[in-house]
């Protein structure tokens, strides 16, 4: 017979980030909080690498380095803390997890970019575009679980959210569509790519992030008297 577990399910904490930092299990967050940001860049540079297509902020960010002297990385860094000055008006407050987001993201993007090369078979450009889309989503749930707060751009999703009353797939479609068509309208790389990680990314997320979703203190069950 098998027992049944009376603890509740992980979930995501609405937290403010004092509360972030007091809510237990502090050193295994940290370490998934950057593991998830470090595999997070390193993806974005394997799908760029790939060539094949890309999600459609980063469509957005290849489309802006090519009317600027500035590496995608670094663009990717600016365009955080330009998106993270229209948390002002929505009365958001970034997290630990956020400011780090901004930061590392782009830098580790940078590194994979210089350290690993474009390769010419379309085999092996694919498994680039397949790794990428699965990592990007494994590294999302690590970050995302670790619980210090949003990414900049998800933030800013989910603080229109709560201020327009619109539903999150309106909202979220709306935002990407236009960064999309934006991007496009640069010149950013579009492809099948593209395609895969927007079918691929929501369900990928949704089984992953509940694994890695920290238990936080105020998740923990009651003692039974």
């Amino acid at each position: 017979m098998t027992a049944t577990s009376t603890e509740p399910p992980r979930r995501l904490a609405p937290l403010n980030p004092i509360q972030q930092l007091k809510a237990g299990h502090l050193p295994r967050r940290l370490v998934q909080l950057y593991v998830g940001l470090i595999l997070y860049g390193a993806s974005m540079g394997l799908m760029i690498q790939g060539n094949l297509g890309l999600d459609p902020w980063d469509v957005f960010h290849s489309g802006l380095t090519k009317h600027v002297s500035l590496s995608f990385g670094t663009v990717v860094i600016a365009v955080s803390f330009v998106v993270l000055l229209a948390w002002i008006p929505l009365r958001q407050w970034p997290g630990l997890g956020t400011i780090s987001n901004a930061i590392v993201i782009g830098l580790v993007t940078d590194l994979t970019l210089s350290t690993v090369g474009k390769p010419d078979a379309l085999w092996l450009r694919i498994v680039f575009m397949v790794a990428g889309v699965v990592v990007n989503a494994l590294a999302g749930a690590l970050y995302i679980g670790a619980q210090f707060g949003p990414g900049p751009r998800d933030g800013l999703m989910t603080g229109l959210v709560r201020r327009t009353g619109l539903s999150v797939r309106l909202v979220r479609t709306t935002i990407e569509l236009t960064v999309l068509a934006t991007g496009v309208l640069l010149g950013g790389s579009i492809g099948v790519g593209t395609v895969v990680y927007a079918l691929s990314i929501g369900p990928l997320v949704h089984y992953l992030l509940p694994i890695f979703t920290v238990r936080l203190k105020l998740d923990q069950p009651t003692p039974s008297t």
